[in-house]
């Protein structure tokens, strides 16, 4: 059985990225599947420059909007023609996007379920050249006034709906689009579709649960409901898992994809759901530890090593390759001159070391300097092998809502924390910083997800813990 009511919407747009550009113009058709019940359209004040590429598109110019009502003026109304139907739009990521990010401007969380027409007309209308909305209008012979005007493409896109709904055939293909791809008859007995398409469309970390209440998994995603969705779409024997044993869905939505990876891997270590063994399994499975030899002299050395023997050792620092090891070993040891051999990086237990004769080891592998200079020396390389970051620092990522900042501390060279600041509280003493921070335990994975997380977005602002005030 088909949906009974969508909001068939488009936009124009000052470019194409939601979180960069603003909407210009918004038009939505109200429809049954059989014909037109309502229509809305209007140009909006980006409060920004439209750009002469953009006027060249739509035809809309800066005059035409500088008097136009802001976005928050029609929100509202946005809100009330797609309350209860389904969002539709030719390419339907891109309207979605541009909504949910405007409203997310404003403190509210935007969420409808979606259906995208060109995902829907290459299914029913395969073999055409193009499924852009313009070559579809010309396949169809339909009359559009105002190309690349907001409300004639809606009336367009909403033309194209009804003629694929026409098909018995395609009426359930937009049934399981809608549906996230998942038959309802897979998901739990207790978790209904109404309540799947209820989860937010938010980063953060979910919970699924069994009949008595037990965590059985724990997840992370950049959007919860799209990855819990997959999750009982799939036809993997871990899906299958999750479709016989979960109850119920919890989740905490963190806004930093950093803190929910953060906080999932905390999860999982402190929950053990049984469910998550793959990641349950040793990801860190080389180190390198510390010893002293008979003479005395502080010994390190790379190695793989199971729960049994790590119990017997003294672990400085963890890698997932042993590569890893070796080569952060290595440089810590050029770095402090330190002997290869007693670093357990060149064979043999006796005489000289190669660097030795290269003036690059100071001979305690030839006797020639004392136990207490080299331990020395030893014992500051240690601190930096266990330290992971060579700096403290503060680190801002985005909040769960609008004026609202995650902070992560890394101090001592390891990640002690997260927590959550208004962008107001930023300004001023250090302390407010400090204060927002909930103690975490760090270790090599998280060390690993920040370094990660890091390199891939680099400009992340970065507060030096010994800063003495904050200016935002």
């Amino acid at each position: 059985m088909q949906p009974k009511r969508y909001a068939i919407v488009d936009l124009e747009t000052t470019g194409g990225r939601a979180s960069r550009h603003k909407i210009i113009e918004v038009g939505i058709v109200l429809h049954d599947g059989q014909q037109v019940l309502d229509t809305y359209s209007s140009l909006v004040n980006p409060e920004c420059y439209v750009p002469y590429g953009i006027t060249q598109l739509t035809g809309i110019t800066q005059e035409m909007v500088q008097d136009a009502p802001k976005f928050y003026e029609v929100a509202r109304k946005i809100v009330e023609m797609t309350e209860g139907a389904i969002f539709v739009a030719h390419n339907v990521r891109f309207d979605y996007s541009f909504l949910r990010e405007e409203f997310k401007r404003l403190g509210y969380t935007y969420s409808r379920r979606n259906l995208c027409t060109v995902r829907l007309s290459r299914k029913a209308f395969p073999g055409l050249p193009s499924y852009s909305l313009g070559n579809l209008i010309k396949w169809m012979g339909w009359k559009a006034d105002a190309r690349h005007r907001a409300l004639d493409d809606a009336l367009a896109t909403a033309e194209l709906l009804r003629r694929i709904l026409a098909e018995e055939d395609n009426q359930k293909q937009v049934v399981d689009m809608v549906n996230l791809g998942i038959k309802e008859s897979l998901l739990p007995k207790s978790f209904d579709m109404e309540k799947m398409h209820a989860l937010p469309e938010e980063c953060g970390v979910y919970y699924l649960h069994n009949a008595q209440g037990e965590v059985v998994y724990v997840g992370k995603s950049i959007n919860i409901k799209k990855r819990i969705a997959e999750h009982f779409a799939d036809k993997t024997e871990k899906a299958g898992k999750l479709q016989r044993h979960v109850h119920d869905i919890t989740y905490e939505i963190t806004g930093s994809e950093l803190v929910a990876l953060l906080l999932e891997s905390h999860e999982i270590k402190r929950l053990h759901p049984p469910i998550n063994r793959a990641q349950r399994v040793r990801r860190f499975p080389y180190l390198v530890h510390t010893l002293t030899d008979e003479a005395g002299y502080i010994c390190y050395e790379a190695t793989q090593a199971n729960a049994a023997r790590r119990k017997t050792l003294q672990v400085i620092s963890e890698y997932p390759k042993f590569a890893h090891a070796r080569n952060h070993l290595n440089r810590v040891r050029e770095a402090f001159e330190l002997c290869a051999r007693l670093c357990k990086l060149q064979p043999g237990n006796s005489g000289p070391c190669f660097h030795y004769h290269i003036k690059q080891c100071h001979g305690a592998c030839a006797e020639q300097e004392s136990v207490e200079d080299y331990n020395e020396r030893a014992l500051a390389a240690r601190e930096v092998l266990s330290t992971v970051f060579e700096e403290d620092f503060f680190l801002l990522d985005e909040g769960r809502e609008p004026g609202e900042l995650a902070v992560i501390l890394v101090e001592n060279g390891n990640y002690q924390g997260f927590g959550y600041l208004d962008e107001e509280g930023l300004n001023g003493s250090m302390d407010n910083l400090r204060d927002a921070i909930t103690p975490y335990a760090g270790n090599p994975e998280t060390t690993r997800l920040i370094q990660r997380y890091l390199n891939k977005k680099p400009h992340l602002k970065r507060i030096p813990v010994q800063t003495e005030a904050v200016e935002w």
